[in-house]
């Protein structure tokens, strides 16, 4: 961890002479929270992560007939979501990377956190104490687009009217001096109250100087119900972190990728730093390092439009190939409609992918096929974990068939590694019964189609990302994945 602290992402407030580095490329380690966080067993870590994942993912449904509030993602649990670290004031924060949220907030002094007792269970997060805001800190006007954007676009003459302004004032366009309200985040388990500010940060990049960045905007949150850690949002809206370092520096703003560490939940693996690359970076020198003489081959497949949900990174599903046997996925998960309908988001925040119960049912079909011919099903595991289906091991050995991920549009497909979908682990090692390996299927059931409308119709989750560097390039609309020995990359990309 020494080595991963050296290196953390660093937003400290500047009170010194702003200037702006035009470096192209920023790299930034993130941290899987397992690390810090101890379960009681491995029934207990796959509960309690496959249970967010399907909060997180019904959540994006459940409010699909308000227009009163935000409607945003719900950070992972602890011992499956990625954090960056940084101060801010001399103070040490992490905040939670969500691709699915649009917003850079985290708690400020003084801070209420009610029903937070034992929330995380990443003690050493949520006991960190909240930075204060600096002097240099300033409210974001009611009349400024970043208001306008943090309310659901509402006009800032409605805003300003919230905020106090006289009419008169409200009619000449003259509130710049009214602050913009506080902004209410409903979470699938928790909400938050909070604050827009402006305020200089400064990111270090890859080699000196470091890049100060003025009137950087971020929500501070004094008051929360049982969300007592904020997010990092990389999602496509105009508060996130990329869009944001966009206005300052296109080449480090249009793109970013983030290459997840293997790691099957194993404790020493878990520890190494993932890399977060902000901008473009085709340096022959470093691919060498990571991958000889050839780069690596990326798949690439078109972004998809979400009106209701534009900060999601959605894209179409063509089927799944599960052996030799394609099976194709609903029409619905290949496009998303003028309702916000369909498409399969793919999400840092999200553990376990979720898939819409028609194909599920498809894909657990072909596993039964397969494996549940010769191993018996295990459905106490399956009843303590979330997961389904689990089987114990004949003779300790299971013939797992291969899977394959078709994107729509350009027929791109991308294999998934054995350990990206099935979870095998002994049974029985506490001492209470006999000790029996046992798997399990890493993909989830996410409801019908009629549950999951008004949402994305599917989610591909940080844990089917292991081993690939995932790349969202915003300026050509596209998502890309590579297959990358990620713990190497993070070395070879911080070597002088």
């Amino acid at each position: 961890m020494a080595a991963s602290h050296s290196v953390l992402l660093c937003f400290i407030l500047c009170f010194t002479h702003i200037f702006i580095s035009t470096s192209e490329t920023l790299f930034l380690p993130l941290i899987h929270s397992l690390s810090k966080t101890q379960f009681t067993s491995t029934h207990h870590l796959l509960k309690s992560t496959s249970t967010r994942s399907t909060a997180r993912f019904h959540h994006y449904h459940h409010n699909k007939n308000s227009h009163n509030h935000r409607q945003v993602s719900l950070p992972l649990s602890p011992g499956s979501d990625y954090t960056l670290s940084f101060t801010l004031n001399s103070q040490p924060i992490s905040l939670y990377l969500d691709t699915g949220s649009d917003l850079v907030w985290f708690p400020c002094q003084p801070f209420e956190c009610i029903l937070c007792e034992g929330k995380a269970e990443n003690a050493s997060l949520a006991s960190t104490p909240p930075p204060k805001l600096s002097k240099t800190a300033t409210p974001v006007s009611c009349k400024s687009s970043a208001c306008s954007a943090v309310h659901s676009n509402l006009p800032s003459s409605d805003l300003c009217a919230i905020s106090n302004c006289p009419l008169e004032s409200i009619e000449i366009s003259d509130c710049r001096k009214h602050s913009c309200p506080q902004f209410y985040y409903a979470y699938g388990d928790g909400s938050l109250v909070a604050r827009l500010y402006r305020d200089s940060i400064r990111l270090p990049l890859s080699g000196p100087p470091n890049l100060i960045f003025n009137n950087f905007t971020f929500g501070c949150a004094h008051t929360a119900l049982a969300e007592p850690i904020g997010v990092a949002g990389f999602g496509r809206g105009v508060l996130s972190l990329p869009a944001q370092l966009a206005t300052l520096s296109p080449q480090l703003g249009n793109q970013f990728s983030y290459c997840l560490v293997s790691h099957s939940f194993d404790s020493d693996r878990v520890r190494r730093p993932s890399p977060l690359i902000l901008g473009r970076y085709d340096h022959d020198e470093k691919e060498r390092r990571v991958n000889g003489v050839n780069k690596p081959s990326f798949v690439y497949t078109s972004m998809l439009d979400n009106p209701k949900h534009p900060y999601f990174y959605c894209v179409g599903l063509e089927g799944i190939s599960i052996g030799r046997k394609k099976i194709p996925a609903p029409e619905f998960l290949r496009k998303v409609d003028r309702e916000g309908s369909g498409g399969l988001v793919v999400d840092s925040g999200t553990t376990f992918t979720m898939l819409p119960a028609r194909l599920y049912d498809l894909v657990v079909a072909e596993f039964e096929n397969r494996v549940g011919r010769v191993n018996e099903r295990a459905s106490v595991i399956e009843e303590n974990t979330g997961l389904s289906p689990c089987y114990y091991f004949a003779n300790n050995v299971v013939n797992v068939p291969s899977m394959v991920l078709h994107f729509a549009g350009n027929g791109s497909g991308v294999a998934l590694p054995r350990r990206n979908y099935f979870y095998e682990f002994l049974d029985g090692g506490d001492g209470k019964g006999m000790k029996r390996k046992v798997g399990c299927l890493m993909l989830m059931n996410g409801g019908d189609e009629a549950e999951l409308t008004g949402g994305p119709g599917a989610t591909l989750g940080n844990y089917q990302q292991q081993g690939f560097e995932v790349v969202y390039d915003l300026e050509k609309g596209r998502v890309g994945f590579a297959r990358r020995q990620c713990a190497s990359l993070w070395e070879a990309l911080n070597q002088n």
